[in-house]
């Protein structure tokens, strides 16, 4: 009884923290729906609007009410029975984040050992293998009070398990393989996995709470269609939703995780590559559009770590805190490759670690020495907010020496009150450094001078808004407008602001900004069309509009959100920020945009705030307010003032506003729409993936069919072509049995095939060499179909184990080759030179393998050597058209029209190894010229 008692008292205690929270003034006075209307079962996200921020606060308060320590993992509780659940389990609070944590390992003797030779990331890891194995790079958090060492040994041994995980699978090189896992060693190994087995990650962030499910995999369907990935690694929790993205995406053909991958044997050797090679693609927020990968080359990434460790002045004594999510290029480049790089230490701990409880980040840059660590601007505020003042005894921030502000707009009065509040714990106030980079650079590309703190301009709010001139006037004044200085170019980079014309306009001028550097993109990722775009006369556009003032960076807004109206540029960032502190306004949910008047065509100025007010009159109240607030910082009122329900407002992944897709919907009418219930979001998926793999099938049909009637054929003639070859006593009777069988398929497949050069074939009784590209499996017999005279083809010796195939090739004259052994490879090939010297013919692939991509591999040297030494000529034959019949290992025929051109002979002018080089030089030379095939270097 006294159990039942306490659950209910429990509950009740639950719904009233929750009401408080709601009712109570922080989130906004006055607000709906009425105190009775929220349950055990109210949504905390679709029914009351809780964001990530929202729920933060909701569990500090019933940590506080309830006196204990919740898991991390509450945060993601989808109603309050959810969140009663993990009350019920957990533990009495105990002395928190109160525990040392051991310090991070810095390098040994001051030696930082940087691998300035590196040319790719994965020479930096075998540069710190080499030198330190057992050095530890990272200290993860995988618990509060849980950190596991990951040594430079342990991350190369993990990266080569997922390589050869992922080269068992079938992962071919210059392949995209999709990275969506939370921040952890799986990650970590996963990454530095996918491009040492040659391929190319892609990091996508995993849905966090159901209500958001619909749009995340609708935005990464059309992100990883994009990117054309074959494998997307993730944890098996997140499999339901990718099984939903494989029905979407019809280049991905497996859904891996890492405990899949783990499974395969260490030991891979990692596929070489050079430093032009992609090494990752970026994909773009999307606050202004649709996400677009950003090619980033492995010098790129290296040229923008190297350029940022030289404006940070990197020391060996430097250690790097980081909770930024690994998806996100900040997180990762900045914080762990670039830890990578310099060989420093890595603190790592999860988002949802951070937003639990933003203590831990101070508290970890205390424990362990840290020296520097990033966020974004909001990470500062939680910090002023959350952070009461009990816990900031005996806090000790004097070794943080660089506190980086990125990625988001920053707030000149958080850096104010960060910096006021946290120097009675020793934070010096030029720690505070705001930054500026983008996808398109890397991540970096503006930082102030090392030990320089942050510089405020204050500029005339109507001369920049009618002239856009950053004219400075005292910051007292009342028309001061504050803008964060972002420091300067970093060393090898260049910026400039420019007008629409292009021209190079002068300092403290606001146009649209540009920039060039080592680590400037080639390019979005099969999008030409905004790759023309980025790239005008040298320069990438940013897409951001700024001004300089001393050579100093100064951002003043997107050049999509820019509002043009009464021949003023207003920007919405600073109008949001003043809606957003408005009692009733849900803070960070407020979003301005210009959307077009149907009426008259003209411009108008839109302002959606969120808020949870339901009550007729205070909404009406709090709409004026919203209009006198904007009209005080704008100098103008704004055309429609729309509030809005919780999330109404979409954001991207790493809370920016995506004020593109808020326009869409106002336009739609579908702003006052909450998401679907979870549920239904993944009944749609299911429906919608179905239905889209349905009509992938139903326009696969007609190809399937020819493929089955192809198929058919095959069984239908080949038998009694096997039995012909067999039972036939001479050489040149098998080759016409298998040359008519050949050619009967070929042409009621609907194949046709063209020869040209056939006159350059030597007569019966001379020998000579044939080499010849490959392109598919159709290669060798298509060459059956054009040559009259019968050639003992090489072939691999993996073949002679399957007994049918064998008794086939070897009665045609077939010699099986081992590709592998390099002694017993030797062996097979000695004679060969003998059977040239009887007047046998025989034919070589020296490419010795196809891939799927057109592509001329490097040639082996055995056709070569064995025409040099024998004296005979050799025949370059190109073959074009059977990679289209039928691509890669698929085994999926198609019709169509094969070209075979025999070139004419070409005499080796030795019998010595170089003679045979150079024969290989013009052989690959003719082949090349006639396949059209672009050669290729493994």
């Amino acid at each position: 009884m006294r159990d039942a008692d306490d659950q209910f008292a429990q509950q009740g205690r639950l719904l009233e923290i929750l009401r408080g929270l709601i009712h109570g003034g922080a989130q906004g006075a006055g607000l709906a729906p009425p105190p009775e209307e929220i349950t055990l079962d109210t949504r905390l996200e679709t029914d009351l609007g809780l964001d990530s921020l929202g729920r933060a606060e909701l569990i500090a308060r019933v940590e506080r009410g309830f006196d204990l320590e919740l898991p991390d993992d509450a945060l993601l509780a989808t109603t309050a029975r959810d969140l009663l659940k993990r009350i019920q389990a957990a533990a009495p609070a105990s002395a928190r984040l109160t525990s040392a944590r051991p310090a991070a390992a810095r390098p040994e003797g001051g030696d930082m050992a940087v691998p300035t030779s590196a040319r790719t990331l994965s020479e930096v890891l075998d540069h710190h293998v080499t030198r330190h194995p057992s050095r530890v790079h990272i200290l993860l958090y995988e618990e509060p009070e849980r950190i596991r060492p990951i040594r430079y040994a342990d991350l190369a041994e993990g990266a080569a398990r997922v390589a050869a995980g992922l080269r068992g699978a079938g992962l071919a090189r210059g392949a995209t393989v999709a990275l969506m896992l939370p921040t952890g060693v799986d990650y970590f190994f996963g990454f530095l996995g996918i491009l040492q087995a040659g391929g190319i990650p892609v990091p996508i962030y995993p849905p966090a709470r159901p209500e958001q499910l619909e749009d995340h995999l609708r935005r990464h369907a059309g992100l990883l269609a994009n990117a054309g990935a074959v494998f997307l690694i993730t944890v098996p929790e997140a499999r339901i939703a990718a099984r939903l993205l494989k029905a979407r995406v019809a280049s991905l053909r497996a859904v891996l995780t890492p405990a899949q991958l783990a499974e395969a044997a260490p030991g891979w050797t990692a596929v070489p590559a050079d430093g032009e090679a992609i090494a990752m693609l970026q994909y773009t927020s999307g606050s202004t559009g649709a996400p677009k990968g950003v090619v980033l080359s492995h010098a790129d990434l290296l040229a923008n770590i190297r350029a940022m460790g030289t404006a940070v002045a990197v020391r060996p004594d430097d250690c790097f805190v980081s909770w930024l999510p690994l998806y996100h290029d900040m997180g990762l480049i900045g914080a762990w490759l670039g830890s990578l790089y310099f060989g420093t230490p890595l603190v790592s701990m999860s988002p949802l670690a951070f937003l639990a409880r933003p203590l831990r980040w101070l508290k970890a840059i205390h424990d362990h020495r840290a020296t520097l660590s990033a966020a974004p601007n909001f990470a500062y505020e939680l910090c002023l907010s959350r952070i009461p003042e009990a816990d900031l005894g005996g806090l000790d921030l004097s070794c943080w020496r660089r506190a980086f502000n990125g990625a988001e707009p920053v707030s000149a009065a958080t850096l104010r009150r960060f910096a006021a509040r946290f120097a009675r714990c020793g934070l010096r106030g030029d720690a505070l450094a705001p930054v500026y980079g983008l996808a398109e650079a890397a991540v970096g590309l503006a930082f102030p001078p090392p030990e320089r703190g942050p510089r405020i301009d204050c500029i005339d709010r109507q001369r920049f808004a009618a002239e856009g001139r950053a004219l400075p006037v005292p910051c007292d004044d009342p028309q001061a407008m504050t803008v964060v200085g972002c420091g300067q170019a970093l060393p090898g980079y260049r910026l400039r602001v420019v007008d629409p014309a292009g021209r190079v306009l002068p300092e403290r001028q606001e146009g649209r900004l540009e920039f060039q550097g080592p680590s400037a993109t080639r390019g979005y990722f099969r999008y030409p069309e905004a790759s023309a775009a980025l790239i005008r006369d040298g320069w990438h556009d940013t897409g951001d509009r700024a001004y300089l003032a001393d050579g100093e960076l100064h951002l003043t807004g997107r050049v999509k959100d820019m509002i043009i109206r009464g021949g003023r540029n207003l920007y919405p960032y600073e109008v949001e920020e003043a809606v957003g502190e408005l009692p009733g306004i849900r803070r960070g949910c407020v979003a301005a945009f210009a959307a077009t008047d149907p009426v008259n065509g003209s411009e108008r100025l839109v302002l959606v705030a969120e808020t949870r007010e339901r009550d007729p009159e205070r909404r009406a109240a709090l709409q004026k307010g919203v209009r006198e607030r904007a009209s005080d910082v704008l100098g103008l009122p704004p055309d429609e003032v729309l509030l809005a329900p919780p999330r109404a407002v979409p954001k991207t992944s790493s809370g920016k506003l995506r004020r593109g897709a808020t326009r869409d919907r106002y336009l739609a009418g579908t702003l006052a729409q909450g998401p679907p219930p979870a549920l239904w979001q993944l009944v749609r998926l299911t429906l919608t993936g179905a239905a889209m793999s349905m009509s992938r099938q139903l326009r696969r049909l007609p190809a399937r069919i020819y493929a089955g009637y192809a198929w058919g054929l095959f069984g239908l003639i080949v038998p009694w072509v096997w039995l012909g070859v067999l039972v036939a006593p001479r050489p040149a009777w098998r080759w016409a049995i298998a040359r008519g069988g050949v050619r009967l398929l070929r042409r009621l497949a609907f194949v046709r095939l063209e020869v040209s050069g056939a006159e350059y074939i030597p007569a019966a009784g001379r020998a000579f060499v044939l080499a010849a590209n490959h392109q598919s499996y159709l290669d060798a017999p298509l060459l059956v179909d054009a040559i009259a005279r019968p050639i003992g083809f090489l072939a691999k010796q993996g073949l002679a184990r399957r007994p049918l195939v064998r008794v086939l090739l070897q009665r045609l004259g077939t010699r099986f080759v081992e590709r592998f052994d390099p002694v017993q490879s030797a062996a097979d090939t000695a004679d060969l030179g003998g059977v040239l010297r009887r007047g046998e013919p025989l034919g070589f692939f020296p490419e010795g393998t196809f891939l799927e991509r057109p592509s001329l591999l490097p040639f082996r040297m055995g056709a070569f050597l064995s025409a040099a030494s024998a004296g005979v000529p050799l025949l370059p034959v190109a073959i074009r058209g059977t990679r289209d019949l039928m691509p890669g290992t698929t085994f999926f025929p198609r019709p169509g029209r094969v070209q075979i051109l025999i070139g004419a002979p070409l005499m080796p002018d030795g019998s010595d190894w170089p003679a045979a080089v150079r024969l290989r030089d013009r052989a690959r030379a003719v082949i090349a010229r006639d396949s059209g095939e672009p050669p290729v270097a493994l």
